[in-house]
């Protein structure tokens, strides 16, 4: 089991100097991974929480912190392709990737809230076809030295993307539908889980992206399983808890039962604590949080 730590992104506690800190120390720790995430827009009145109020663009945050770290792995879970062009996120990510040594890791999502797509200027419909062939584009501006492309969604007329990056980043695929989930097998190096995923029963979607793969004739066991894991630190032996919700203790049995269930790999992600990733938490008391569970649940 690998485990990460997303840097601080939302709220009060989300600077520039936080972000650095935590990933330095997660590093010298031994974290595997500092992740981040993606809200572009919060439509005014809307129940979705304090933790997509105030977000920070996860691209320009992985940047940023490649330089203040050296060796930790950089993620993102996730981008929502239809913001982007293929051609433009291409060039995003394989410029991330080379100023990162090569450290990033890819997930890519398909949006879920009609706002950001009205603002995008693009069609809410048809979203699970349009990533599939923005992932084709993807790819192979990353691989082959001249694209021309044609398709339903996207045109590239006869053109060079340079430089390609040495080592593409893995891609791991969000969704959580079953069509998204087959599609993460077919087509992805892993799967990501969302925010809001039933940890106890997540490894029902692990097998269906697993039988997807086998049955495209890939390799399951090559795949990464990533489970963004909402951990939240509150006394031990709270009735019914949920997963990763409790002390320091309760959280690692946790994450041990999540490898069972076939997760490669959990982050810790305090940015949806509305004690901690809120616009109103106290920022120093934030972190004095985060410190302590970044020392206590360290690999």
């Amino acid at each position: 089991m690998r485990i990460g730590f997303a840097v601080p992104v939302s709220g009060s506690w989300a600077t520039p100097a936080n972000m650095a800190g935590i990933a330095r120390r997660a590093e010298e720790l031994g974290y595997h991974e500092v992740w981040t995430f993606q809200r572009l827009l919060y439509p005014e009145g809307h129940p979705m929480g304090p933790t997509y109020r105030s977000v920070h663009d996860p691209v320009v945050t992985l940047a940023y912190l490649a330089g203040a770290t050296t060796r930790i792995r950089l993620g993102v879970a996730v981008l929502n392709m239809p913001f982007f062009s293929p051609a433009l996120l291409a060039k995003q990510l394989a410029t991330l990737q080379a100023v990162s040594g090569g450290r990033l890791d890819a997930g890519l999502g398909l949006g879920w809230l009609p706002e950001e797509f009205a603002a995008s200027g693009v069609p809410f419909e048809r979203r699970g076809r349009r990533g599939e062939e923005f992932l084709r584009v993807l790819r192979r501006l990353w691989t082959e030295e001249a694209v021309e492309h044609d398709g339903e969604f996207y045109r590239l007329p006869p053109v060079h993307q340079e430089p390609r990056p040495d080592v593409p980043p893995p891609i791991l695929l969000g969704g959580g539908a079953p069509a998204a989930l087959r599609r993460a097998g077919r087509l992805a190096d892993g799967w990501v889980s969302a925010s809001r995923e039933d940890l106890d029963r997540i490894g029902e979607k692990v097998s269906v992206v697993r039988r997807a793969a086998l049955d495209a004739g890939r390799d399951p066991g090559a795949l990464r399983f990533v489970t963004r894991g909402v951990t939240r630190v509150r006394p031990a032996g709270s009735p019914g808890r949920a997963p990763l919700t409790g002390s320091f203790e309760e959280i690692r049995a946790d994450v041990a039962r999540l490898a069972e269930q076939g997760v490669t790999d959990v982050f810790h992600d305090l940015n949806f604590d509305p004690e901690i990733g809120s616009p109103d938490a106290d920022p120093a008391e934030s972190m004095r949080r985060a410190e302590a569970a970044l020392e206590a649940l360290a690999p």
